[in-house]
């Protein structure tokens, strides 16, 4: 399933694969100017496949004006994240395909509000994301008017014009990624490509048809034929090859099936402290998401429709947000129609939360029953509403 995980929300199963070692006399510069990084510190990190996080590779201050120089080593192509401290997510994401990169704001650009220089690959991957990214918002907007127009009431033949164009905007999607990866001329980009495309196809609120094994071979022996000295794009090719077919991966909170819930305490919207354990005596969803996760997002029409359906049959939600800013957090909130409780310590990934339920990706969710004891986790699209219906009579 799709989730955003804490390596800064890069699809992991290929991305990770994709690191190279370092060595010393290779290096590149990265120069940046973000007006809100003014003062702060900022990391050069590199995605690297033997690590559940970013490595940072170098750090700076950024002076008055937010300018700041980070240098990072290499042997090869890769990926790498120009982070701000305290930030909800990365400030750019590279690939060190130049020796002198040169990243700064650009408030103009919506999708991804930033430019580069020096390096075609990440140009190129700024593209890349600023299309995906609306292109996924299309398909998320028709997604919430389908799920408006069921709590009107709207028969399903009526809607059929809303499903329609949703899949059509679906198709749009897989045949750009598709020629994207087919014509990259980065082994890095079209790795990133790949998993990006992949990681939302498996989120069943996008309506993305996945690639298969065949057709994801394919791809890579092509790409590996024009990128033969890519040592990264060989181990992807090398590892889906060689793997079985795809099975789900446990989600990292399973010790804590059928256990009681662990305590959870944390204000809301107002400032006053909430806990878990004041739920006890109802089905409770313990839904954990953020306002900058697209998953999340898409997700989101699924849970209200749960809630509405249910919420008369002593069930309700438990909103436990990963945001960061107060502001983006609650206008999300408002933004998604989240009527039900909503906590956060606006902490990001050092969320207490993280700790104590141990997962490491979003959207994550836990099903407590009345008496407290967690009975089902990461409940998404139709496995929601199912399983409230078994447990709900």
């Amino acid at each position: 399933m799709t989730r955003i995980n804490s390596a800064a929300a890069l699809p992991a199963a290929f991305l990770l694969l994709a690191a190279c070692q370092q060595k010393e006399d290779n290096t590149f510069e990265v120069s940046g100017t973000f007006p809100d990084a003014a003062g702060k510190k900022v990391y050069l990190e590199e995605v690297r496949f033997d690590r559940s996080n970013p490595l940072i590779v170098d750090s700076a201050t950024a002076d008055k004006k937010g300018s700041f120089r980070l240098t990072g080593s290499r042997v090869e192509e890769n990926l790498y994240l120009v982070q701000l401290a305290g930030a909800n997510g990365p400030l750019a994401t590279l690939i060190n395909d130049g020796d002198d990169i040169t990243v700064k704001a650009d408030p103009a650009k919506k999708e991804v509000p930033y430019t580069v220089g020096g390096s075609p690959a990440s140009s190129a991957l700024a593209q890349y994301m600023g299309e995906n990214n609306s292109q996924l918002s299309t398909i998320f907007a028709y997604a919430r008017q389908q799920d408006s127009l069921r709590q009107q009431g709207v028969s399903d033949s009526l809607t059929g014009s809303v499903r329609t164009q949703r899949s059509a905007a679906a198709d749009a999607l897989r045949r750009y990624n598709l020629d994207f990866v087919n014509k990259s001329n980065s082994p890095t980009l079209t790795i990133f490509a790949l998993g990006t495309y992949q990681g939302y196809a498996s989120n069943p609120a996008f309506g993305l048809q996945p690639l298969d094994r065949a057709q994801l071979l394919e791809i890579l022996k092509n790409a590996t034929t024009r990128f033969p000295q890519h040592k990264g794009l060989a181990q992807v090719q090398q590892s889906v090859s060689g793997a079985p077919a795809p099975q789900p991966a446990a989600p990292a909170a399973s010790a804590l099936l059928n256990k009681p819930a662990p305590e959870l305490t944390m204000p809301d919207a107002n400032g006053t402290p909430v806990s878990l354990s004041s739920f006890k005596g109802k089905w409770v969803l313990v839904d954990f998401w953020a306002s900058w996760c697209p998953p999340c997002r898409a997700e989101n029409p699924n849970v209200v429709q749960a809630y509405n359906q249910f919420k008369n049959k002593n069930f309700t939600v438990l909103g436990v947000s990963l945001d960061q800013k107060k502001e983006a957090w609650l206008k999300a909130v408002q933004a998604d129609g989240l009527a039900w409780t909503q906590i956060s310590d606006l902490q990001y990934w050092n969320s207490a939360a993280v700790g104590i339920f141990g997962f490491s990706s979003i959207p994550y969710n836990v099903l407590i029953n009345p008496e407290g004891v967690i009975v089902a986790e990461d409940l998404r699209g139709d496995a929601l509403p199912a399983k409230l219906a078994e447990v709900l009579k």
